[in-house]
């Protein structure tokens, strides 16, 4: 069996810290995971995200450009692409879903790419990096859960779940790339500590925003 390094066991203990198994989901994708969803919401969703992905991809490349090791840069480099592949799909989902009422940037979905901005600035690399492994694990299941739910539930096709498929891939990939670029021995001290305090704000305005689009109206929309 191969030996596990301290980096991988740092990531995976940090991923149970922030994202324990005995934590619901969010009430939007219970909702759509029953057959419940409205679609309006999804809309929203969708326009929130636009402005979300742009943000945090010219975080991620600022994050790239203030890391001192080559790994790192090409981590968080490789990651800012990925938001530019991600935000192609957008305007099938939003098509599929209908016109958000209202697109106005909702704070409550504004303050996870907010706070991210906050952390290129002046976060510590390394332990944003940890802190993103861990909470990504949590996104991409929610993804997963309202992809599937699309498909079976409203017939969405290929290119209107491309967004929600794009995000819903196991942690351990993500994991094993950032235990590379982060390198065998682990996580330092400081880098530990600050990678907890991020990963659990970034959890918090996650669920701010998951929160945030449960709280619309009917029509999909604060009034």
């Amino acid at each position: 069996m191969p030996t596990i390094q301290p980096i991988e066991q740092q990531l995976r203990d940090l991923r149970a810290e922030l994202t324990p198994a005995s934590e619901a989901p969010p009430a939007v994708v219970t909702e759509f995971a029953a057959g419940r969803g409205r679609l309006a919401t999804l809309a929203v969703l969708a326009a929130q995200q636009g402005r979300v992905i742009v943000s945090d991809r010219n975080s991620l490349q600022l994050l790239a450009a203030r890391s001192t090791e080559a790994p790192l840069r090409r981590w968080f480099a490789g990651l800012a692409d990925g938001e530019g592949a991600a935000l192609r799909t957008l305007p099938a989902l939003a098509d599929a879903c209908g016109p958000a009422a209202g697109p106005e940037p909702l704070a409550g979905c504004q303050a996870y790419p907010s706070y991210l901005a906050w952390l290129a600035l002046n976060g510590r690399p390394p332990g944003v990096a940890a802190a993103l492994v861990a909470n990504f694990a949590a996104w991409g299941g929610y993804c997963a859960t309202l992809a599937a739910a699309l498909r079976r539930f409203h017939g969405f096709g290929e290119e209107a779940c491309a967004f929600f498929d794009f995000f819903a891939q196991p942690p351990t990939g993500l994991e094993r790339a950032a235990a590379e670029a982060l390198g065998p021995e682990g996580l330092s001290g400081p880098d530990l500590a600050a990678a907890r305090e991020y990963g659990r704000l970034l959890q918090a305005y996650e669920r701010l925003f998951w929160s945030t689009l449960a709280g619309l109206p009917p029509g999909g929309s604060h009034s």
